[in-house]
């Protein structure tokens, strides 16, 4: 985690930045055909099929994220003495769980 203008960045690997814009690449595509699916008049419970499809795969790079988030950016600022992060992290976190 780095401070720049003012704003938190994060720092993570550059495999780890290559996995998650990959993950955000299929997903992309998967929505670019779900868009067409519903373009086509394609039924219903096949649209909703690929919708849970890339809602699920939105959920595993949220997951893989929160991880390296945890053991990067959160635990330098514990490390820091920013307790604060604490309140961050369960905000996040309850909001993935709703």
């Amino acid at each position: 985690m780095t401070k720049e203008d003012g704003n938190l960045r994060s720092h993570h690997e550059e495999k780890t930045i290559q996995q998650l814009i990959a993950r955000m690449n299929r997903i992309e595509g998967q929505i670019r055909g779900i868009k067409g699916m519903i373009e086509r008049q394609v039924y219903c419970d096949d649209v909703l099929n690929q919708i849970s499809s890339a809602q699920s795969a939105l959920d595993g790079v949220s997951k893989l994220l929160l991880e390296k988030h945890m053991k990067s950016c959160v635990r330098e600022r514990l490390e820091a003495a920013d307790t604060a992060v604490v309140d961050e992290v369960l905000k996040t976190v309850f909001r993935m769980i709703r």
